[in-house]
């Protein structure tokens, strides 16, 4: 997993609540158990038209916000179906962070597994960064994880809480497995114990 330091971005603003994961990864595109290769189809049933050609009036097909790695967006943002295909998603279109007021619980834990920095953020605050994203390719968000901030273009600082072992995690690109390979010397010793008694 790659780690999560600084971002600066573009900022895509999607001002829908309730974005359901069904909505970020449609059930046709959840027949794969890769992680690659599912970036086309985010978003796919607001991003394309019925013929399969691109809808300019959605955000993320408008040339300001084409290589945006940050989304502002709505409340609740991943609830519904609990598939992990939707941070894959996000995260195999090139979206590094996503910025809510709040989020589905096993969406949330599932970006941190998979390197992509979910954000909480204040109603009050959220306004200010939808202000910011809506003003395009004129504008970048900053995202520095180890100071808990989010800077604006105009150099307004918003501050954010996040779980010091998830950032632990994010800062170092540690994934459940990375965790468990940081163990790896004190397993080998453990097992090489093992192995040296007949009856284990």
């Amino acid at each position: 997993m790659d780690k999560f330091t600084v971002l600066e971005s573009v900022a895509a603003p999607l001002r829908i609540i309730n974005i359901d994961t069904d909505m970020i990864i449609p059930k046709q595109y959840l027949k794969t158990i890769k992680r690659t290769g599912l970036g086309t189809g985010l978003f796919s049933e607001m991003r394309y038209r019925e013929d399969g050609s691109d809808n300019p009036d959605f955000v993320l097909n408008k040339p300001a916000y084409k290589n945006a790695q940050i989304l502002v967006a709505g409340d609740n943002f991943g609830c519904g179906s609990s598939r992990e295909h939707a941070p894959w998603a996000l995260l195999d279109y090139g979206i590094r962070c996503v910025i809510s007021t709040s989020f589905a619980d096993i969406f949330y834990n599932n970006c941190f597994q998979n390197g992509i920095l979910p954000i909480t953020v204040s109603p009050e605050d959220l306004e200010k960064l939808f202000d910011d994203a809506d003003r395009g390719s004129n504008a970048t968000l900053t995202v520095d994880l180890e100071n808990q901030t989010i800077r604006g273009p105009d150099g307004g600082q918003i501050h954010f809480d996040i779980d010091p072992f998830k950032k632990h995690c994010m800062l170092n690109g540690l994934d459940g497995i990375g965790l468990t390979m940081e163990k790896a010397p004190a397993i080998d010793t453990f097992e090489q114990k093992m192995s040296e008694r007949p009856w284990a």
